[in-house]
């Protein structure tokens, strides 16, 4: 029985740990805050500073686990290098956690090394730079998009259309910031068509290697955050290759050999052209529409490739859409639900309430599911049900 040892416990690591439990797997799960929701189906928890190096070293040390498998970006990677060196494997690689811990790594990477087309950046350290970085002789330009290189669902992201909003910006930009790193990365802005997430899953080469793709996930977001999901997303068959030879290069280059896992690739699409924008070494939050479009979710998908299991061709179930439940309202004790009877009472809805112990506002608090007969129907079905679902005091 292999022992996963989860840093970071939120909704996608939950989904996670269920399916390792349904594959024979102990778990132990760890976060910064007790009772997370990965914490209430795994065998174990623990409650450490994940940006404590030290801290991350003896909770290994303590579990012994077959694979330390990250579930956020906040983590002190230069501790996996580490355990990694030791003879853990680090899931999907430890460079692969290392170097998308903070924006400012993958996107270089991205543009500079790989030579895909991204938007064009810049980085700042402090509120004068980010003036000079979008307003210089060669800046980026108003308007454009600000974001702390190292943050989670859209946390310290805004959009500037003005030269007094880029003040602003750097605040919220700071505040929002995970770990210790107080840089921003400052974008051009770009009119696209849609977004996309490409889920890759990479398998390795001693179970017998290769990549495989998930159908692309259309998604729309706020506030720099994912609202829905939905699949399948029509684009052209000559962009999807575009997007796939653009997500197989950066997660080879990543990942390594022996890298395996899957990752969550995001593409603007602007015309005939896809431009590169994120990328993140586990599940993403916009493929929780998975749960319901396919055999195989984005979490099945993950353990498989970590612990060598074959997968097969994917069977999806057609048109099929995801939209997030959301609080509004802060408080230290966990909420109730209502309007749950309500959501389900619609044929094709599934609702997941992920066990948040605490509210603040815009916090994603579960998420529904949808099938329909098109991708129209599936979206707003799913819209429909999450608005009858009130998170409450």
């Amino acid at each position: 029985m292999p022992t996963l040892l989860l840093l970071g416990s939120g909704e996608l690591g939950k989904e996670f740990v269920i399916c390792a439990k349904q594959l024979g797997c102990r778990v132990v799960a760890v976060d910064r805050y007790d009772d997370a929701p990965a914490m209430q189906v795994a065998d174990a928890r623990e409650v450490i500073d994940m940006l404590d190096g030290a801290a991350v070293r003896r909770v290994v040390r303590k579990h012994r686990p077959d694979f330390v498998v990250p579930e956020i970006e906040a983590i002190r990677t230069e501790a996996l290098l580490a355990i990694e060196r030791a003879g853990t494997t680090v899931v999907p690689s430890a460079v692969a956690a290392h170097l998308t811990m903070n924006r400012d790594a993958i996107r270089s990477l991205a543009a500079e090394e790989l030579g895909l087309p991204t938007a064009r950046y810049a980085y700042a350290t402090e509120a004068a730079a980010l003036e000079r970085a979008v307003l210089g002789p060669r800046g980026i330009g108003l308007p454009c998009v600000v974001k702390p290189v190292m943050s989670s669902s859209g946390k310290g992201q805004s959009v500037v259309r003005t030269r007094a909003g880029l003040a602003r910006a750097w605040k919220h930009a700071i505040d929002g910031m995970r770990g210790d790193t107080r840089t921003v990365i400052v974008e051009e802005f770009i009119e696209f068509d849609y977004e996309i997430t490409l889920l890759t899953v990479k398998h390795r080469r001693s179970a017998g290697g290769g990549t495989t793709f998930v159908q692309p996930i259309g998604h729309r977001q706020e506030r720099g955050d994912y609202r829905e999901s939905w699949m399948p997303c029509p684009m052209k068959p000559a962009l999807v290759r575009q997007a796939q030879r653009m997500a197989k290069a950066i997660t080879d280059r990543i990942a390594g050999p022996e890298g395996a896992g899957l990752f969550g690739v995001e593409f603007f699409v602007k015309g005939n052209r896809v431009i590169f924008s994120e990328l993140s070494p586990r599940p993403h939050d916009t493929g929780m529409v998975t749960m319901a479009s396919q055999d195989l979710s984005e979490f099945e998908l993950h353990l498989r490739a970590i612990l060598g299991l074959p997968v097969p061709s994917i069977t999806y179930r057609g048109p099929t859409a995801s939209a997030v439940i959301l609080a509004d309202f802060e408080s230290a004790r966990a909420p109730a639900y209502r309007g749950i009877d309500k959501a389900l009472a619609e044929p094709g809805i599934q609702v997941r309430i992920f066990g948040k112990p605490s509210v603040r506002p815009f916090r994603r608090m579960g998420v529904v599911l949808a099938n329909a007969a098109t991708v129209e129907k599936a979206r707003r079905a799913a819209v429909k049900a999450a608005a009858r679902v009130r998170v409450v005091g």
